[in-house]
């Protein structure tokens, strides 16, 4: 009987590590009656729409959203930890993780452990909480345009509205000051 024991927790070892090595995902509990977090990792690049080569480490959109929505309806998840290392990927879906974070009732947090680059960002910043490590770095793209611009007044009034909201969404962040 108790090789049967042993033998199941065995596999019930191997495949939390098994959902660790597909998905970077786990629940940590921390004993009866105490919070259940769910640790999600956004890694490499956000794939969405392109698949990108299997050398590239990357976050399958379409794996995390319905996860998100499980552990939305899973009574015994009490948070998240949204653990972001990424060079940001698929504009469209990066953004529809982010709204699905947002859109979450329950408390989430988000912890960027390295880089959290271009639609990493919002994904990072979507979380009810938002914390970065010393060592970590966040960064948004210039604003750029693509095709042809015409030197009119309109254009720079264009250039000059988008400066002016790039500048008000930097001072809207808290300790602005100390990295200006």
């Amino acid at each position: 009987m108790k090789d049967s024991g042993q033998k199941q927790d065995m596999q019930e070892q191997k495949e939390v590590q098994d959902q660790i090595r597909e998905s970077g995902q786990v629940i940590v509990e921390n004993g009866k009656g105490k919070p259940r977090i769910y640790i999600l990792s956004v890694i490499g690049e956000i794939e969405g729409h392109e698949n990108l080569s299997g050398s590239s480490k990357t976050t399958k959109y379409e794996h995390v959203l319905p996860k998100l929505a499980e552990i939305e309806g899973d009574d015994d998840v009490d948070g998240i930890l949204l653990l972001i290392n990424t060079v940001g990927g698929d504009v469209s879906c990066g953004l529809a993780l982010a709204e699905m974070v947002a859109s979450l009732s329950k408390p989430t947090v988000s912890l960027v452990i390295g880089d959290s680059h271009s639609i990493g960002v919002p994904l990072a910043v979507a979380s009810d909480q938002s914390f970065i490590v010393p060592t970590g770095t966040m960064m948004i793209h210039p604003v750029r345009m693509t095709g042809m611009v015409i030197g009119a007044v309109q254009t720079y009034e264009y250039f000059q509205m988008i400066e002016d909201r790039i500048i008000l969404l930097w001072r809207s962040i808290p300790g602005w000051e100390k990295s200006a």
